[in-house]
């Protein structure tokens, strides 16, 4: 039996990767389940991928794992999910600390029960120490929200407007000391921002594969971040090659 041919590595690695987590719900569907299946499969696969970025040398991950409009759902879908990802942390916290990874918390945990919201600040605190991977958790996020949040942070602290600058804000936002994203992913081929690090996202590469999040796997990640390797970065400037000296500015 010949041997299996070697498949291509991506020779650009991206620092920090963002992943709308989308499809969920549409993959139950197809399969004949109910909805919370669906996130159930999701939050199953996002071991594989933290896996996955590990081995790649991927130092930050940004998941989006509940908006700020995901409280809007039926009460049964958002409790549903809110079991989920609690029964998540208290399953894998210990698996992720081996693994070397520090997780953290973006977005605001006031709408949580507070048993849930402590189990939360305790994997944080748990986890501080590890650096082999980064795993920034947008839960009751938004961008528009973490910008206004950012706004009224400044104004309590008494900032002058021309002291306000691209830096200063940064500090204000929730991934404070995190660079910004290199790549975003968004699966099940959706091509929307769903205010997902709007601001921090600003010269991100983009990327939309049609595979629902569930079935996202290694071999996924690897096309996502071979598309990445392929692509030049300008971040608004002109490209230097005299071959297409007319390119676009972005």
């Amino acid at each position: 039996m010949p041997q299996e041919e070697k498949k291509a590595l991506p020779t650009k690695i991206p620092t920090h990767i963002g992943i709308i987590m989308d499809g969920n719900g549409r993959w139950a569907i197809s399969r004949g389940l109910p909805r919370l299946a669906g996130h159930r499969a999701g939050t199953e696969n996002l071991r594989r991928i933290i896996e996955a970025c590990v081995e790649f040398g991927i130092k930050y991950l940004t998941i989006y794992a509940f908006s700020t409009e995901n409280w809007g759902r039926p009460s049964e879908e958002v409790q549903g999910l809110l079991r989920i990802f609690e029964d998540v942390l208290k399953r894998e916290l210990r698996e992720l600390h081996d693994q070397g990874v520090r997780l953290r918390h973006i977005g605001r945990l006031d709408r949580l029960k507070p048993s849930f919201r402590k189990k939360v600040l305790d994997a944080i605190e748990y986890t501080k120490n590890n650096n082999r991977l980064v795993l920034n958790i947008a839960f009751n996020y938004g961008g528009r929200d973490e910008i206004v949040c950012a706004i009224q942070k400044m104004i309590e602290d008494g900032v002058k407007p021309e002291a306000v600058t691209d830096e200063l804000v940064g500090q204000y936002l929730f991934t404070a000391g995190v660079p910004d994203p290199d790549l975003i992913i968004r699966t099940s081929g959706e091509m929307r921002v769903s205010n997902f690090l709007i601001w921090q996202g600003a010269y991100s590469e983009w990327y939309f594969p049609s595979t629902y999040w569930p079935d996202f796997d290694k071999e996924e990640l690897r096309k996502a971040l071979l598309e990445y390797s392929s692509r030049d970065r300008r971040y608004g400037l002109t490209i230097t090659s005299d071959e297409d000296s007319s390119a676009d500015v972005h």
